[in-house]
């Protein structure tokens, strides 16, 4: 075992003949002396030069100051031990000495074997004030780096700890609070009920054992402000087994909540988009049997009939209504984005009647759009989706009525706008309200998803967040001006293009091709399927229906001769169209699939390696199908495969 050194004293004695009995006796007993000083000011510059273990203080030493005063500076400055070297002193002087708290005393004269047992003890001593010091220094570091608050109290209830967190949530500085009832700094009520919450510390004074917080309890800090908090309390033993305080542990909770939140409304979002899905999907293949059967009708009557006007109306509202599935799935995430050119000004233009069915009657829309076209490349879905939320938002920031303003407007890029292309020719469009306008910030937390001012039931937060993403998205920047009672104007500038709009083709006659081929048509609706298999044997083809998968095998397994498409819906029950696609192919080389769904091509399965699907997406015109149906049949790679001719 390596011996430990010997310890380091700094001898303070005013008598020279004593200094040097004393080194001399130290030194005997195995101690390294490291220096002498006669006076108060030299004991307490040497022990900072030298920094000994120990100090043996004369109490009576030359000059105005004596050693307590010497054995004071040293304590706070250097906190080392001193040990009291005195032969006789007055009542006041030892009590000032005893504030001084000394290692030890040694009285003259006095034996060697006294002088080494107050030594070691003092050095023990001060060993274990170190060790004590560094633990204590530990616990507070990890207490003030944690997250959560922490204070500790005494056995009646008071504060002897604040970290810095439980600094900031209650307001109460621990050189403050320090002494005072916990009920004072830490002040927690019901967040329904108002009502003062019992106080966990006084329960663990009481029972000894850890308690926790009650649900929705909430800290009232110092300044007025409210914390949603969850916290435990356990008690602090004493060397008797006995309740010495108790330590409270809580954290804020703001953060949880508006998590917890989010996940509900992701939640909420989800089952919507769901259901907007699966309507989406029913929807179409309503409006596939409508706008076909329209199709077939106008070209039936001819162009010299009186009802070939009201069949076109039919075509038109047809076509206005798979606009609305189309947004119905961009809202769910099913739609594939499709970005154009398309001039700004006809978009609004065509959104007008939409959006005063969306308006109350006391506000009212005045639009202003650029006497030239403003032409920007976008998805009109997810235009039409940006200028409906901004109408909503508009509608509800103006309860008493108002007048909503659209406006458009091209121009170059204004000082102090980060639009894209930086500098370059952009098209503006402005919503503006006479609402009740927002505050600075309000406004710095709009565009945040799930943050809404509006009642609980009101509104998702997701409106202008989707504005924001769609705008973004297609390459531009929005901006918002407001203040309260002044309204708000949202200005969405998108960079311009030289590309010409595309022009809605009007109905064109049905010239169908035809057919000899045989086609397996599978749809679980029996309205699109009857449409589907009229359209394809007034053309000529051989058609087989089935109203599922189960019964389209069945049906292919029965017919003796060749099938040269399978025609088949993606989403039916019991087996979808990819399944049976896969079945099929496989029993029946060379054939070529066709599927139809009302979803876009985001939500089709993912093909087998060297597979391509071909799609038709609802809702789809006769003339679309039948040019679908005879495309695949001619196709190159099914010529090959079967060495059909067509």
């Amino acid at each position: 075992m390596t011996p430990s050194p010997p310890g380091r004293v700094l001898v303070v004695e005013d008598e020279l003949i004593i200094a040097a009995d004393i080194t001399t006796r130290l030194t005997r007993l195995g101690y390294a002396v490291v220096g002498q000083a006669d006076q108060a000011a030299d004991a307490v510059r040497l022990t900072g030069e030298l920094r000994p273990d120990l100090i043996l203080m004369d109490i009576r030493l030359q000059g105005n100051v004596d050693g307590v005063t010497a054995a004071e500076e040293i304590r706070r400055r250097f906190r080392l031990p001193v040990v009291y070297l005195t032969a006789h002193a007055d009542e006041a002087t030892l009590q000032r000495a005893k504030v001084t708290e000394p290692f030890g005393y040694v009285l003259k004269p006095f034996e060697e074997r006294e002088l080494r047992t107050v030594i070691e003890m003092a050095r023990y001593k001060h060993a274990a004030e170190r060790r004590l010091a560094d633990s204590e220094r530990r616990y507070a570091t990890t207490l003030a780096s944690i997250g959560d608050a922490v204070v500790a109290t005494d056995a009646g209830g008071r504060v002897t700890f604040l970290n810095p967190v439980a600094e900031r949530l209650t307001g109460w500085p621990l050189a403050e609070a320090a002494g005072r009832p916990l009920t004072d700094v830490f002040r927690i009520v019901n967040e329904h009920t108002r009502l003062t919450v019992e106080n966990p510390v006084e329960k663990v004074l009481a029972t000894g054992r850890i308690v926790g917080l009650a649900n929705s309890t909430v800290l009232l800090a110092r300044d007025g402000r409210e914390y949603p908090i969850d916290d435990c309390a356990a008690p602090i033993h004493d060397d008797d087994g006995g309740t010495g305080g108790v330590v409270l542990v809580f954290r804020d909770v703001t953060e949880e909540r508006h998590r917890e939140e989010e996940l509900r409304q992701a939640a909420k979002m989800e089952a919507v988009g769901r259901l907007a899905g699966g309507i989406a999907h029913d929807f179409n293949n309503l409006l596939t049997v409508i706008n076909g059967y329209a199709a077939l009708m106008r070209d039936g009557i001819g162009a010299d009939s009186p009802w070939h006007g009201a069949v076109e109306q039919v075509e038109a509202a047809g076509r206005r209504a798979a606009d609305l599935t189309s947004q119905l799935l961009a809202f769910c995430r099913k739609q594939l984005i499709q970005p154009r050119a398309l001039n700004l000004n006809q978009v609004v233009a065509d959104s007008v009647k939409m959006l005063r069915r969306l308006l109350p009657t006391n506000v009212h829309l005045v639009t202003e759009l650029h006497p030239e076209p403003a032409t920007v490349t976008a998805d009109p879905g997810q235009l039409e989706q940006v200028i409906v939320n901004l109408v909503l938002n508009a509608r509800d920031a103006m309860p008493d009525g108002g007048t909503l303003r659209l406006s458009t407007a091209r121009g170059e890029c204004p000082p102090g706008h980060r639009v894209y292309p930086a500098g370059g020719p952009f098209v503006t469009l402005s919503v503006a309200d006479t609402g009740v306008g927002m505050d600075a910030a309000t406004m710095a937390r709009i565009w945040e998803p799930f943050f809404t001012t509006k009642e609980v039931g009101k509104g998702t937060g997701l409106g202008l967040a989707t504005v924001y993403g769609i705008v973004k998205q297609n390459g531009g920047h929005v901006t918002v001006e407001s203040r309260p009672g002044a309204g708000a104007t949202f200005t969405i500038y998108l960079p311009s293009t030289s590309a010409a709009p595309a022009v809605a083709e009007p109905p064109r006659p049905c010239d169908i091709p035809g057919g000899t081929e045989t086609i397996l048509l599978v749809d679980d609706d029996q309205a699109v399927r009857n449409l589907s298999a009229m359209v394809l044997r007034s053309t000529g083809y051989t058609v087989l229906e089935a109203g599922n998968g189960i019964e389209a095998t069945e049906l292919a397994a029965r017919y003796t001769g060749p099938i040269h498409l399978l025609v088949t819906d993606l989403v039916m029950p019991q087996m979808s169209g990819r399944v049976l696609a896969d079945i099929l192919s496989s029993q029946l080389p060379g054939l070529e699939v066709l599927l139809i769904t009302g979803y876009s091509k985001e939500s089709l399965p993912p093909p087998q390696p060297g597979q391509a699907w071909k799609v038709l997406f609802k809702p789809f015109t006769p003339r679309e199908l039948a040019a679908r149906v005879r495309e695949l049949i001619d196709s190159p790679e099914r010529v090959r495969t079967t060495g059909a001719t067509s």
